[in-house]
């Protein structure tokens, strides 16, 4: 039987047997967060923490059950709790959490916590941070600010609704962020510590996180002559995209820069799109954009594990032009695989891309479409820079692993622990 990788032999003592309560806004395979999250908790199992994990319901299909492996003595059983919520129209994965109560609901389903951790808060976490300023002795907290919510609410709303949305927002995460129990808020780039800092965060708190990739499933060896042959059947190049199929994604540039493409280059090729949406309207929605070009323009849906790390490693260029993203999970994942990115240059990305080494930045800017598809164009021309770029990719991502990562995180709980005595 496959068996989970053996605890850590550096893992500190004091957190073995500890209590930990993790509340997340997704768990299972929705996003780049929740794989996040998902790393984290099998981190925090296998080296012995007694872990109580709180998330919304799922109200996608859920994924296969897991095989039976082999575990090492030292991990330990996870309590999960789903809470009931309405899921939004257009992502019908991510779930506003209905009003819970901490003491009443949470502990008696699992146990008082020696620690808490929130990943990416949102109706959930902001509950509880309420409820934890509320407490008269409340636990040592470490957040996690994954989600700019701020981003995403200046896109989806319109104006002026957007422009309220954003300033609420603001007000409402400054104020809860400022919990005196929080020790820590991980952050994962530079444009969220710049928006941290306008809502009165305590900077002093702030710690920068990135994340990691598994460099043995997303890897150039996964790249496949046979799929190639299937995507691209007259031996066309393959530009790829993976992300979910929602608005915010950047779906209108990417649209405008392969129609941009198309008219500036004769390099045959295939956009290939890697994603979903439980809602089928906001998907038909989002392939209307491409209809024009429907003759270039695959979408595969939804993939994970060893099929995506395929279609990863066979693609040539990997394209990405959401700038609603505080990290970009599926930019290292294309890195890892040996794939240069071209890359809008706001948010994660802009942190991890390193121009003209592992692929280029393209500034959001007025003319930034045909900067973008131009660079595409030459990428597509010149083998050897593409070889170049993704070799620097692949060398860069080695050096992201999740243990590493994982380690980071466990530093600030101990050191949240010590501080609480």
């Amino acid at each position: 039987m496959p068996s989970f990788p053996p605890p850590s032999e550096d893992f500190p003592s004091i957190l073995k047997g500890k209590r930990i309560l993790l509340t997340t806004e997704s768990l299972g395979p929705v996003n780049g967060v929740s794989r996040t999250t998902g790393k984290l908790i099998e981190y925090l199992r296998r080296n012995g923490v007694e872990l109580a994990v709180v998330a919304p319901q799922f109200t996608s299909p859920p994924p296969p059950p897991p095989q039976h492996h082999q575990t090492h003595e030292e991990e330990t059983t996870t309590t999960t709790i789903r809470l009931p919520g309405y899921p939004l129209p257009y992502n019908p994965d991510l779930t506003l959490v209905y009003p819970f109560h901490l003491t009443t609901t949470i502990y008696p389903q699992t146990f008082t916590p020696d620690l808490i951790y929130i990943a990416s808060p949102a109706s959930l976490g902001f509950q509880l941070l309420l409820q934890l300023r509320q407490l008269h002795s409340p636990p040592p907290t470490l957040l996690n600010y994954q989600t700019d919510l701020s981003s995403y609410s200046s896109i989806i709303f319109p104006r002026p609704l957007s422009t309220f949305a954003v300033w609420l927002l603001s007000l409402v995460e400054g104020y809860l962020f400022r919990t005196p129990c929080i020790q820590t808020i991980f952050y994962p780039c530079s444009d969220v510590l710049t928006y941290l800092r306008s809502t009165n965060t305590p900077i002093h708190k702030t710690h920068r996180l990135g994340r990691g990739v598994d460099t043995a499933l997303f890897s150039p060896s996964r790249r496949s002559q046979s799929l190639r042959d299937t995507l691209a059947p007259n031996g066309e190049a393959i530009l790829l995209t993976v992300c979910r199929i929602a608005p915010e994604k950047g779906f209108e540039f990417l649209a405008e820069a392969i129609t941009h493409l198309l008219s500036s280059t004769k390099i045959p090729f295939k956009m290939v799109i890697v994603g979903g949406n439980a809602n089928p309207a906001v998907t038909a929605r989002i392939q209307s954009l491409f209809h024009h070009i429907s003759s270039h323009v695959i979408f595969l849906g939804f993939k994970t594990g060893v099929e995506l790390a395929r279609i990863y490693a066979s693609a040539d260029i990997f394209l990405h032009c959401s700038v609603t993203e505080t990290f970009g999970l599926v930019v290292l994942e294309a890195m890892a695989s040996g794939v240069p990115v071209i890359a809008r240059d706001q948010g994660g990305p802009s942190d991890i891309v390193r121009n003209q080494e592992t692929g280029y930045l393209v500034p959001v800017a007025e003319g930034e479409v045909g900067v973008f598809s131009g660079l595409v164009g030459e990428v597509l021309r010149d083998g050897r820079l593409r070889g170049r770029l993704g070799r620097g990719a692949r060398v860069f991502a080695e050096d992201m692993t999740w243990e590493r990562i994982n380690r980071r995180v466990v530093g600030r709980m101990v050191d949240a622990l010590e501080a609480n005595g």
